[in-house]
């Protein structure tokens, strides 16, 4: 069949159209990074640190139990003065990465990269190495801001990672393993990802390759923005293995401006130690589906106890902000404010109710805080003692020479009742103590695997 020549330049128009907008997808499926790398990698940069804590290569070895006359002495020494190279003793030192974020020479990166190290050498993308110096590191956030003196520096542009969506593409740029301006790409795997010992960071995962040395550099989105700063892999290998963690942009600015302004960073502080609510859980409290924190531990002379919480209650909300899961109430209540209040929706014996807490600063030592909750009438008793996630009892956890040990308790018990008083949580049962009767015997309920077990105790006179 033959076609007009008007039609078949209609079709070929039509083909062309088609082909060319299913080109155009295909650009736009997979984004062309060049541009952005040739635009802001010269903001990048690579730190090298070292620590001289090692001692000194040209220290003899000491050879202990071994006369300096012995043939034996002479041949150890040879042979320790003969290793090689890589197992002398050498001066600590790593390579990191990080990003330029103001003309005049601010540099951020991760606090891990900088912890405890004597010399910092920042390398630019012109060669040049310069000296740089620590203005403040925040441990909670691994974020640190060092200075180098300099002007006219290529700087980075800011994102808002509070805008992140999974999917998306990203890139990291920085110093795997020495190799500088390293460019790898990815996407957002997950948001919000908490890590153990890292519970003030929601981080963003990734599948961008990130390996060691890679620390401290930055995240990228399509714009050419800093969306977050590499700080993690999880891996069983030591390289990696398709999960990375980044440090959410708008999480490490905060940090910045509270280490330029003070040179250190405060932080909101609740109270509790929390957990998840589990399916099972869940079904106890009667919930219908899990969600909230559930509080385990109400730490003494805390915001939270002062607002009245109690163990067993479940947060679903903080500061109108939802909780779903137990990830979700750190970093919320971190980035509060200190001396200012907030309110608390919890669910407590399947009701709903909203509280008024004033958040306190985050003291230095958090761990120190939670050890408070356990008991200090170990004095008396010589014992020390934690409250129970169901809030009955009080779990054992060291016993000392003293009345209980006399008595028979054991780590591992479970205190539920003293001297006729039912035990609810670790400050009650320090009170419980304060009024036991001394020179005669009293009865302590335990349990032990499982089984209820009556203990007759003594306290010895003042």
């Amino acid at each position: 069949m033959r076609y007009p020549s008007v039609l078949k330049s209609l079709l070929a128009l039509v083909m062309l159209i088609l082909l060319g907008g299913r080109a155009s997808a295909q650009t736009n499926e997979f984004p062309n990074f060049t541009k952005l790398v040739e635009q802001y990698s010269a903001a990048v940069i690579s730190i090298n640190v070292k620590s001289a804590k090692s001692e000194s290569r040209s220290k003899a070895p000491e050879l202990p139990g071994i006369p300096e006359n012995s043939p034996l002495h002479k041949y150890f020494k040879r042979f320790f003065e003969q290793l090689p190279e890589d197992l002398q003793p050498h001066p600590q030192d790593s390579i990191g990465s990080g990003f330029i974020i103001s003309p005049d020479g601010f540099i951020l990166t991760n606090a891990h990269v900088v912890e405890g190290m004597d010399t910092i050498t920042v390398g630019l993308s012109d060669r040049r190495e310069l000296s740089a110096k620590v203005i403040g590191a925040d441990a909670h956030s691994d974020t640190a801001l060092l200075k180098v003196e300099a002007d006219n520096l290529p700087t980075v542009k800011i994102g808002d990672s509070d805008r992140l969506q999974v999917g998306q593409w990203v890139l990291a740029i920085g110093t795997p393993f020495g190799f500088k301006h390293s460019a790898t790409q990815g996407i957002i795997s997950a948001l919000g990802r908490s890590l153990p010992k890292d519970n003030y960071i929601p981080f963003i995962q990734t599948d961008a390759a990130v390996n060691p040395g890679n620390s401290g550099g930055p995240l990228f989105n399509l714009n050419g923005e800093v969306i977050g700063v590499n700080s993690q892999i999880y891996s069983r290998s030591g390289g990696y293995q398709g999960l990375s963690f980044a440090i959410p942009i708008n999480v490490a600015m905060e940090v910045v401006e509270q280490l330029k302004s003070r040179g250190k960073v405060t932080r909101g502080w609740l109270g509790v130690l929390i957990q998840e609510v589990t399916p099972d859980l869940a079904q106890s409290f009667g919930l219908e589906k899990p969600r909230g924190a559930l509080v385990g531990q109400v730490l003494a002379d805390s915001p939270a106890q002062q607002a009245g919480v109690k163990v067993g209650d479940i947060i679903t909300a903080f500061n109108n902000q939802s909780v779903l899961n137990s990830s979700d109430l750190p970093p919320l209540v971190g980035r509060t404010r200190p001396d200012s209040t907030a309110t608390l929706n919890l669910i407590r014996d399947g009701k709903e109710q909203i509280l008024t807490v004033g958040i306190q600063e985050l003291p230095g030592n958090v761990q120190e805080q939670a050890a408070a909750v356990k008991s200090n009438a170990g004095n008396r008793l010589k014992l020390k003692v934690s409250n129970q996630p169901e809030g009955k009892g009080v779990k054992v956890d060291e016993v000392g020479e003293g009345p209980a040990a006399r008595a028979g308790v054991q780590p591992g018990d479970v205190i539920i009742n003293l001297n006729n008083q039912d035990v609810t949580d670790a400050r009650q049962f320090e009170a419980l103590i304060k009024d036991l009767p001394a020179d005669r015997p009293f009865p302590v309920l335990i349990q032990r695997g499982g089984n209820p077990l009556f203990l007759a105790m003594i306290l010895p006179k003042p």
